[in-house]
């Protein structure tokens, strides 16, 4: 279980690069299916992506929590909110989602503290 999400997540994205070269037609078709779900609708992009972090949860998905908690943070998702998110994943998934539920937060932790600490664009 990794500690740092920022770095885990950037390795996978160096990963996830070599597939798109070796699999180009399935990691475009994976790419659109992504940016379809997420895209602002009945639920706007912040609530689809609680969802998915909290889908991460429950399935013990360590490396999508990375993506999805960065996404979150990105999306603007407040504590408050992603603390409730992870309460519905502990409820759904039980025990195990308890433990994963706190690799939720400390992503979120992480990440969100980037975001402080990066000076607002003009």
């Amino acid at each position: 279980m990794t500690n740092d999400w920022p770095d885990l997540v950037k390795t996978l994205n160096a990963d996830i690069r070599n597939l798109r070269v070796g699999t180009p037609e399935v990691m475009k078709a994976f790419g659109g299916m992504a940016m379809s779900a997420g895209a602002s609708g009945a639920l706007d992009a912040k609530t689809k992506e609680l969802i998915a972090l909290a889908v991460s949860v429950a399935v013990r998905c360590d490396d999508c929590i990375g993506f999805h908690a960065k996404a979150a943070a990105s999306r603007g998702a407040t504590r408050e909110e992603v603390m409730e998110t992870l309460g519905m994943a502990i409820y759904m998934g039980a025990g195990p989602s308890v433990m994963y539920a706190s690799h939720a937060l400390a992503a979120f932790t992480q990440f969100d503290a980037e975001k402080t600490a990066q000076p607002a664009a003009d």
